[in-house]
């Protein structure tokens, strides 16, 4: 088989590690890629957006299926039009990308399927919000303040008063610093408690649960500092007990099954089910179309199953007929960034150490990576590498995924020192 993988993060490098695993898999290729994936795959220049070079590269290569990464051209219909061409492809129509294209599409869809979620209000123009905040909102509660559309994982802004909340309003519908994405605006319920992400893969149908992981967002040790893409993840995540995924299965998944028929929107992929935890119960604060990241470098990796055969099922809508497996083992993740990162960073700064890592040790995925013309490995984005462990328990992960870190360096290199120590604490509760 053939297989193209669009996207050059970490991500796609899991990705493709993975489909490289099958003895299925003959060929990957991966537009843009990145200097990691260029060693397990065939990089192809063309943009993620250019769906016509796409469809014209996948029917000229005869590529079997293609696996789509990041959540823009999920989002801008890719799958439409492969699928118009008669192109097999992972991931869900350009409707069911609204569920992570638009939150207040997604908001409206939790409310009427009965899906938990926390209280909104939805506002397409500014004074309209400003007056609901000055004259609705108490002037100390706590809230949630949300672009409408896709900002990289940056749309969210927590804020603990009402005051803390008119400067957000101001800064996504005025200064748009968001872009478009800020033209609808979400005011929402703050809930107490972690939050945690259930993955599932979904053939329109049916569905099959992955184990839960953890993201860290903040940039700093303690959770402090910007909100980044992830600095890090863990899986599976204690927080999501049996009882929860239980409810996941048992109750939330048949409502968005039930929801996706009745709104006629051909789901299939991946569905992120972004969850607070408030006292044992599960909220849904927002859905994602596709794999997360970094969390797919924790999630892939206990994956025993084929995932060319899950992928082929989950297409053909017959994901009932196969087992998927995994590894019992726990999984640690930790993104090493470039200095300044989430905001202004250098980039084309040398990596060293890369080649003393064993596998057995660290799988060492590359994000914002490329290889010079003498073939050293630079820097070439925010988060550049992530390390992953497996061990038979959470804290043996941890410190073997810190005990390998040291072996790679490069300058203002930065990472987080207390990945997954959120999980130690639920453990001893």
């Amino acid at each position: 088989m053939k297989f193209l993988v669009i996207g050059n993060g970490g991500r796609e490098h899991a990705i493709i590690w993975k489909l490289a695993q099958s003895p299925k898999v003959e060929k990957i290729y991966c537009t843009l890629g990145n200097a990691g994936i260029s060693n397990q795959a065939e990089i192809i220049n063309i943009k993620v957006d250019d769906f016509d070079g796409l469809v014209k590269f996948a029917t000229e290569n005869k590529i079997d299926y293609t696996f789509v990464g990041p959540e823009v051209p999920l989002a801008l219909g890719i799958v439409d039009i492969f699928n118009a061409n008669g192109l097999k492809i992972f991931g869900p129509s350009k409707r069911g990308a609204l569920l992570e294209a638009s939150k207040s599409f997604a908001k409206d869809f939790m409310q009427k399927y009965n899906i938990p979620t926390a209280q909104y209000h939805t506002f397409k123009d500014f004074n309209s919000a400003k007056n609901f905040l000055e004259t609705s909102w108490p002037e100390n509660k706590k809230i949630v303040v949300k672009a409408d559309g896709l900002a990289a994982g940056k749309g969210v802004i927590m804020c603990q008063n009402r005051q803390e909340a008119l400067l957000a309003l101001k800064e996504i519908m005025q200064d748009k610093s968001f872009g478009t994405a800020g033209n609808t605006i979400i005011f929402e319920e703050w809930l107490e408690g972690q939050e945690t992400s259930v993955l599932v893969f979904v053939d329109g149908k049916h569905f099959s649960i992955m184990p839960p992981a953890q993201d860290h967002k903040r940039v700093g040790d303690g959770d402090t500092g910007l909100n980044t893409g992830g600095m890090g993840a863990y899986a599976p995540a204690p927080i999501a007990t049996q009882e929860l995924l239980n409810k996941v299965k048992q109750e939330i998944m048949p409502n968005i099954i039930n929801g996706l028929h009745k709104e006629n929107i051909d789901y299939k992929g991946i569905l992120y089910i972004g969850f607070m935890v408030d006292n044992g119960n599960p909220y849904v604060l927002e859905f994602n179309c596709r794999f997360g990241d970094p969390e797919t470098q924790v999630i892939l990796p206990l994956l025993e199953t084929d995932l060319v055969d899950i992928v082929e099922n989950v297409i053909a809508g017959t994901l009932d007929k196969i087992e998927i497996k995994w590894s019992k083992k726990s999984a640690v993740c930790v993104v090493l960034a470039s200095g300044g990162y989430p905001e202004e960073y250098e980039k084309n700064i040398k990596i060293y150490g890369l080649d003393t890592i064993k596998e057995n040790k660290a799988i060492v995925f590359h994000a914002g990576t490329k290889k010079d013309e003498t073939g050293n490995i630079l820097t070439s984005g925010g988060r550049v590498l992530v390390l992953t462990s497996m061990a038979d328990d959470i804290k043996s992960a941890i410190d073997k995924v810190y005990s390998v870190i040291p072996k790679v360096k490069f300058d203002k290199m930065h990472y987080r020192k207390d990945i997954a120590q959120r999980a130690l604490k639920w453990i001893t509760k």
